[in-house]
């Protein structure tokens, strides 16, 4: 129950900070701004501090350190993968457009006999 109330007084303050950009139109932009980040950052502070949120943030941390795990490909094995697949993608083109010719050709001028 706890947590219900931690998450929905952090969507008020979220909230707040919103309402308080648009009460402040006469205001200057970065006093605006500063208000929509203030609300930001409070509800994000009180929402790190539920169960919820403090799942996440280590949800977070474990999958950057899986992302650092990941062996990511050189500058050439990337430009000869993309070369592959810009490659099989042409031939793909080039058999596709034969054979709706083939298709065509037989269709119309053979059977049918449209011309």
């Amino acid at each position: 129950m706890a947590d219900k109330f931690k998450f929905a007084l952090a969507l008020a303050l979220l909230a707040a900070g919103v309402v308080g950009f648009y009460q402040l139109s006469e205001q200057a932009l970065v006093l605006r701004v500063l208000s929509v980040l203030a609300g930001v950052a409070a509800g994000v502070a009180v929402a790190w501090q539920s169960e919820p949120g403090r799942r996440f943030v280590e949800f977070a941390r474990e999958a950057t350190a899986e992302a650092k795990k990941v062996v990511w490909p050189s500058r050439k094995e990337t430009v000869q993968t993309t070369g592959m697949v810009f490659a099989f993608a042409v031939v793909m083109a080039v058999f596709l457009w034969l054979t709706d010719k083939s298709l065509e050709w037989v269709l119309y001028d053979l059977i049918l006999g449209w011309k």
